[in-house]
């Protein structure tokens, strides 16, 4: 992962977005439309290391650094399914920050590793997210409505991504995102299944 240079990360969460977006699709055509349906693994320990899953890889990325209300994460590993023991000692549970338990197989299966380690953990969550993504490019970032199912709730998220601050930056200025709370996918899931208390603004 060491030829990826990290992008920062403007993301937040909402019922609607109104006029953001009817900005964001009138300063540029739909990029493309995606859909995934992923887990996404929480720790109580730490929000600092995002971990899930799509396609049966398993996707870590970890917290660098916040620079001007943005978050900087980084690739941290890509691990595919049935995953060995080691791997999940080495690489996996150390981004959790909890108690590491015992395992009984040489490899996991990805339905094993669900069921029998994460579920069993009174630590971790396994969340079930589905995700139709819309993207955009706006002042040359990454740029992304999606309407998700976290758990069966619906709620709708935009982001900006760039490894240039000024230019996400001006990005937001252009949407309306000035008093939008960036919120990374972590905290958001947390509040939503009650592990992080939810702001009032989700809950009128």
């Amino acid at each position: 992962m060491a030829d990826v240079k990290p992008r920062f990360e403007f993301r937040t969460f909402a019922q609607e977005f109104g006029l953001v977006e009817t900005r964001m699709r009138s300063l540029c055509p739909v990029d493309k439309i995606r859909e995934s349906s992923e887990i996404y693994i929480v720790s109580r320990a730490n929000n600092e290391n995002n971990t899930k899953i799509r396609d049966a890889l398993m996707d870590i990325k970890v917290f660098v650094q916040a620079q001007k209300g943005l978050e900087q994460w980084n690739p941290r590993m890509k691990g595919e399914f049935p995953m060995p023991v080691g791997t999940i000692r080495s690489e996996v549970f150390p981004a959790f920050g909890v108690k590491m338990p015992e395992f009984t197989r040489d490899t996991y299966t990805l339905t094993q590793f669900i069921d029998e380690v994460i579920r069993a953990h009174p630590d971790l969550t396994a969340v079930s997210v589905f995700k139709r993504r819309f993207g955009f490019t706006v002042n040359d970032c990454i740029t992304e409505v999606a309407e998700l199912l976290i758990n069966g709730a619906a709620i709708k998220t935009v982001a900006v991504e760039s490894t240039d601050v000024e230019a996400i930056l001006k990005a937001k200025e252009m949407l309306g995102l000035g008093d939008y709370e960036n919120v990374n996918y972590l905290v958001a899931i947390k509040r939503i299944i009650g592990m992080l208390p939810a702001p009032k603004t989700w809950t009128r």
